[in-house]
């Protein structure tokens, strides 16, 4: 399970803006991996990606040097895994804080559902799904 959570977390701080840590996203999927939105919000919101380059390229809309966010971060809370031989199943909820370039901050709450492969170097992703839970505009803008 921890093998798959560390994962998991790179792909998230590599989503932060400013990003906490260095590499390279498209490492962090499987070559034939479906990224998609679930739930009316997130299906309307982000559709579906099929393959490494169109998840990346979609990922990569929302991250500098694109002015999407002024900051991001996400905090992903503890979950289930259920590994199956070469294959590897979890769920977990994430809360995602974002101050956009607009000057509009909000706080969302998303709950992940991710397959991973379990090659012999690292878990990739080869299936995730993000639906949308709660989301609230913050106060205080600055």
């Amino acid at each position: 399970m921890t093998d798959v959570t560390d994962t998991l977390t790179r792909y998230l701080a590599l989503c932060d803006v400013p990003a906490r840590v260095e590499g390279d996203l498209g490492d962090l999927f499987t070559e034939d991996a479906v990224w998609e939105g679930g739930g009316s919000a997130y299906a309307e919101k982000f559709g579906r990606s099929e393959g490494r380059e169109a998840i990346v390229r979609m990922l990569s809309a929302y991250l500098p040097p694109n002015p999407h966010f002024r900051t991001n971060v996400h905090l992903l809370f503890p979950g289930t895994v259920d590994t199956d031989g070469a294959t590897a199943r979890g769920s977990w909820s994430m809360q995602q804080f974002s101050r956009y370039a607009s000057g509009a901050s909000e706080v969302m709450v998303a709950r992940l559902d991710v397959t991973f492969r379990l090659d012999a170097d690292r878990p990739r992703i080869s299936a995730f799904r993000t639906e949308l839970l709660f989301s609230e505009p913050l106060s205080g803008e600055r």
